[in-house]
């Protein structure tokens, strides 16, 4: 990896806060409330916001978020999806809103500890990287989350330029440089991981600790494990459809073999092999047929959905920050920051707060 030069003031001075922190909110209403109060005792250099977005959450994750905006300590945006886009989705919007010289995403389950973030933010600031990704010794996910999390990054490995044995966490810290670009993306699919890679490569890592959850389950399913590798595989890269050449390419190959053995077997006088050996073949060829119109067929559908103008995000309802300790302005359950033109540019739809 690059070492790059140290930097900080400059970088903090020309942004209203130092740190963004932005949290995508789901199923989150036990878990939330502690992680803002601990996230409001920290005091990072250039000061701290957070930004929370509610991403669709059928519990009551929506009223906590706002009773913990109305009473908040220090700057926080509240951010409202109209219906459940995904956690990429989630992390899209509320980089959107963040204005700090460096961002850090994390999630809401308490599972990446909050005394970490003031390590990786200065990390990133002091060490002048573009992006500073989190490891763990150990993680505390159930077993087949951390299988399912070591293929994805081993197909990442295959798919994405990403430094060798870099591990893709979700609690990771980036420049505004970096948020400025991954934000151009306006696709209905994003893959954070995937945009940062194509922005940057001043990339490090550190080691912090990861706790088991606080409350409830992992709100990742395999359905959404599988959503997240296609994501990666059909938006940022093209190996697939390669495989899948390669693929016909050995099935024809094959099946020339295979008329070559039966023509030697004609001119010797022996009886060609009999139907079970063709059914073996044809079952065969069938079904990388059929894997490979299902590779293509997914290229072609996310590529109609996303000229359709398939939205990466609705946001319903935007609460800014206010100042501390007073009382939200009259009417700030509907502000309509960001409308029009600049939203559009900004890969989202907004809908009236009803």
């Amino acid at each position: 990896m690059p070492t790059p030069p140290a930097t900080g003031g400059p970088v903090l001075a020309a942004h209203p806060v130092g740190l963004s922190i932005v949290v995508p909110v789901y199923r989150g209403e036990a878990t939330v409330g502690r992680l803002v109060e601990a996230l409001s005792a920290l005091r990072p250099e250039g000061g701290l916001e957070i930004v929370l977005v509610n991403d669709g959450s059928p519990d009551k994750s929506g009223e906590v978020c706002r009773a913990l905006q109305a009473s908040a300590t220090v700057p926080i945006t509240y951010i409202e999806h109209a219906r459940n886009f995904g956690e990429h989705n989630a992390v899209m919007t509320g980089l959107r809103h963040a204005r700090g010289a460096y961002v850090i995403t994390m999630d809401d389950d308490l599972q990446n500890p909050p005394e970490e973030v003031v390590r990786l933010y200065d990390h990133a600031r002091l060490g002048g990287w573009d992006v500073v990704y989190t490891r763990y010794a150990q993680k505390m996910h159930e077993s087949w989350r951390n299988l399912g999390s070591r293929f994805a990054n081993w197909v990442a490995d295959q798919l994405l330029d990403k430094p060798k044995g870099l591990y893709l966490s979700s609690f990771r810290c980036m420049s505004a440089l970096v948020v400025r670009e991954v934000t151009k993306y306006r696709g209905p699919y994003p893959y954070v991981d995937g945009l940062i890679m194509q922005v940057t490569q001043r990339i490090d890592s550190i080691e912090v600790k990861h706790y088991a959850r606080a409350e409830g389950r992992s709100n990742y399913t395999l359905r959404r494990l599988v959503r997240l590798w296609l994501n990666l595989a059909t938006n940022f890269s093209v190996l697939p459809l390669r495989l899948a050449v390669f693929a016909g390419v050995a099935m024809g190959l094959l099946g020339l073999v295979g008329a070559v053995m039966v023509i030697l077997e004609g001119l010797r006088g022996q009886t060609p092999s009999g139907w079970a050996s063709t059914m073996t073949m044809m079952l065969l060829i069938a079904g990388v047929q059929f894997l490979i119109l299902g590779v293509l067929g997914e290229y072609v559908g996310r590529a109609f959905l996303s000229a359709n103008g398939k939205p990466q995000g609705v946001v319903r309802l935007v609460l800014p920050p206010h100042p501390p300790t007073t009382p939200p302005p009259q009417g700030a359950t509907a502000v309509p920051a960001l409308a029009g033109a600049e939203t559009a540019a900004r890969g989202e739809h907004r809908v009236a707060s009803p």
